[in-house]
């Protein structure tokens, strides 16, 4: 049913862009969503060297920790298996 005294508006500003604590929170939540964890780990150098001499890491990308992470990760799916 409409009312003819209520008319509808439409928003003039732009929605309001999230603060950076709740699209952290909102990632959070997205990924225990699809069944991931994030963590914190610290590699030793000898650890970083073994990614490296199982050529799961280039010794020029030992700093790049986007490098790193993806060369763990490529460890895990061997050793423990695709996470798929």
């Amino acid at each position: 049913m409409h009312d003819a005294n209520t008319a509808v508006i439409p928003p003039t500003t732009q929605p309001v862009a999230r603060s950076a604590a709740a699209e952290r929170m909102r990632l959070h939540r997205e990924r225990r969503r699809g069944g991931l964890r994030c963590i914190t780990v610290e590699l030793r150098e000898t650890e970083v060297d073994m990614l490296i001499r199982k050529g799961l890491l280039k010794a020029d990308a030992r700093n790049d920790m986007h490098a790193v992470r993806e060369a763990l990760y490529a460890h895990l799916d061997q050793t423990l298996g695709p996470s798929s």
